[in-house]
C-alpha cells in the first residue's frame, strides 16, 4: 500500500508540478490530504471516456456504423446534435436533485454505467439489425447515453471543486486531453495503414463493446474517489427549482457574461466539420485526407491539452480570448484563400494543416470554459453554474445546428467567415469578464 501511495504521489507531483504553497485554495482541510490520490484516479477516469469516446465518435465512428447497417441518410445529421444537445439541456432539472445529495460521486458512476449500457446496445445493432430499424435504434440508444452523460457533466465539475485545487483543475482536463489526443493518432495512423480494408458490421459491435468496457471500467475507478460530504439543499420539486436557477441569468452578471461569451464560442466547434467539407470539395474523399484530418486532430489535442491545461489554471479569462481569437483568424484566412487564392486550396496539405491550428483552438476553448465555471463559484452555486450554463448552451447548439441550412444561400467559406465572426464578438465579451483567481 505505501509503495503504491508513494508511487501515485510521485506521479501527481510530475504531472502538476505544484510547488505552490496555495495548492490547496478553494477545498477544505480533508480533502487537501486526498489530493494526490483523487488528481489520479479523476484522470485515469477520464482518459479511460475520453478512449470509449475516441471508439465511438459522432462525427467519425458512428456514421460508419450508420452507413455498415444501410441506416437511412437523413438519421445521420441527427447524431452529432442528440450527442451533444441531450446531455446538456436535462441538466437543470438534474441539478436541482442532485443538490440535495452531499456526496455526488455515485451520480457520476450511474451516468458512466448507463453510458456502458448505451453503447452495447449500439454495437449489438450494428451487428445484428439492419436498415430503417437499426438507424432508429441506434438514435434511441444514443439519446439514453446522451442523458447520461449529462448526470456526468453536472456531477464531475462539483466534485472536481471539492477535490480538486485551483491551479490544478486546468491540468487535469489538460493531461486527459492529451491522453486522448494520443489515442486519436492511433486511429489515424490505423486508417492509413488498413489499406482500403472494409470492417463488417461484426467489427463494429466489437468496437462498441470495447468502447462500452471503458466506460464500466472508468465508473469502478471514479467510484473509489474520496469525496467529503458538501453543501445542500433539496427537497423541493425538482422542475420548480429548475426555473428558479434560470433566473441566475438575470441576477448574476458575470455568469450570464459567461454564458453568453460561451455561446459564441460554440463556433470553434461548429466551424470544424466545414474545413472538412471545403477539402472535400476540392480534393475528394480519399481515405489518406480522413486519416491526414483525424491525425491532424489527435496530434493537435496531444500537443495542445497541458499548455492550454497550465495556462487556464494561471487564468482561464486569457486562455478563452487567445483562443477565440485563434478560431477567428483562422476562419477568415481561410474565407480569403477560398475567395482569392482558390488554388491553393487543392494542395492536400493546407486545410488538414488548418483544422489542426483550429482543433488546437478549440481545445483552448473547450479547457479555458470548463475551468472558468468551475473556479466561478464555489458549493451549489457551482452546481447551478453548470447546469444553468448547459442546459441553455444546449438549446443554442440545436439552433447553430441548422447553420448547414444556410448553405442553399452562401457558400461553405461564407458560412466559416460567418461563424468566425461570431467567435470574434465572443473573443471582445471574454475581454470585460473578471478574472476568477481573486
Amino acid at each position: 500500500m505505501s509503495k503504491a501511495h508513494n508511487l501515485t504521489e510521485d506521479l501527481y507531483q510530475k504531472l502538476v508540478n505544484q510547488e505552490d504553497a496555495r495548492a490547496c485554495k478553494a477545498i477544505d482541510e480533508s480533502a487537501c490530504r486526498e489530493v494526490p490520490g483523487n488528481f489520479m484516479l479523476t484522470l485515469l477516469s477520464q482518459f479511460l471516456t475520453q478512449l470509449g469516446d475516441a471508439l465511438s465518435n459522432p462525427k467519425i465512428i458512428l456514421p460508419w456504423v450508420m452507413q455498415s447497417v444501410a441506416a437511412p441518410l437523413y438519421l445521420f445529421g441527427l447524431l452529432v446534435p442528440i450527442r451533444e444537445s441531450g446531455s446538456m439541456i436535462p441538466q437543470l432539472v438534474i441539478a436541482s436533485y442532485v443538490r440535495r445529495m452531499p456526496m455526488r460521486k455515485g451520480v457520476w458512476v450511474l451516468g458512466s454505467v448507463l453510458q456502458a449500457l448505451s453503447i452495447f446496445g449500439i454495437g449489438l445493432c450494428a451487428w445484428l439489425l439492419e436498415g430503417a430499424l437499426a438507424g432508429w435504434c441506434i438514435i434511441a440508444l444514443l439519446t439514453l447515453f446522451s442523458l447520461s452523460r449529462g448526470l456526468c457533466s453536472v456531477a464531475s465539475k462539483d466534485v472536481i471543486g471539492k477535490t480538486i485545487p485551483k491551479r490544478q483543475r486546468g491540468q487535469l482536463s489538460g493531461w486527459s486531453s492529451a491522453a486522448a489526443g494520443l489515442i486519436t493518432l492511433g486511429f489515424g495512423a490505423a486508417l492509413l495503414l488498413s489499406d482500403g480494408a472494409e470492417l463488417e458490421p461484426f467489427h463494429y459491435g466489437l468496437l462498441m463493446a470495447g468502447a462500452g468496457c471503458l466506460w464500466l471500467i472508468a465508473a469502478l475507478v471514479y467510484a473509489r474517489v474520496k469525496e467529503f460530504p458538501g453543501e445542500t439543499s433539496g427537497g423541493k420539486n425538482g422542475f420548480a427549482e429548475a426555473m428558479k436557477r434560470l433566473d441566475l441569468l438575470r441576477t448574476d452578471k458575470p455568469f450570464r457574461r459567461f454564458v453568453i461569451t460561451r455561446a459564441l464560442m460554440l463556433c470553434s466547434a461548429l466551424t470544424a466539420p466545414y474545413f472538412v467539407v471545403l477539402a472535400q470539395e476540392n480534393l475528394g474523399s480519399p481515405a489518406y485526407l480522413l486519416g491526414l484530418f483525424i491525425l491532424a486532430s489527435g496530434a493537435a489535442s496531444l500537443i495542445s491539452g497541458p499548455f492550454w491545461g497550465q495556462f487556464a489554471d494561471v487564468s482561464s479569462r486569457r486562455v478563452l480570448i487567445v483562443s477565440a481569437l485563434m478560431t477567428s483568424a483562422l476562419g477568415i484566412v481561410t474565407f480569403a484563400i477560398a475567395t482569392f487564392q482558390p488554388g491553393w486550396l487543392s494542395l492536400f496539405w493546407l486545410m488538414p494543416l488548418a483544422y489542426f491550428l483550429l482543433t488546437i483552438a478549440h481545445q483552448g476553448v473547450r479547457i479555458g470554459r470548463k475551468t472558468y465555471v468551475v473556479d466561478l463559484a464555489e458549493g451549489n452555486k457551482r452546481t447551478d453554474y453548470v447546469s444553468v450554463s448547459n442546459t441553455v448552451i444546449g438549446f443554442i447548439l440545436l439552433a447553430m445546428g441548422l447553420t448547414g441550412a444556410l448553405g442553399a444561400v452562401m457558400d461553405v467559406s461564407g458560412i466559416i467567415l460567418m461563424l468566425s465572426c461570431l467567435c470574434l464578438a465572443g473573443a471582445g465579451l471574454a475581454i470585460t469578464l473578471p478574472e476568477t483567481d481573486v
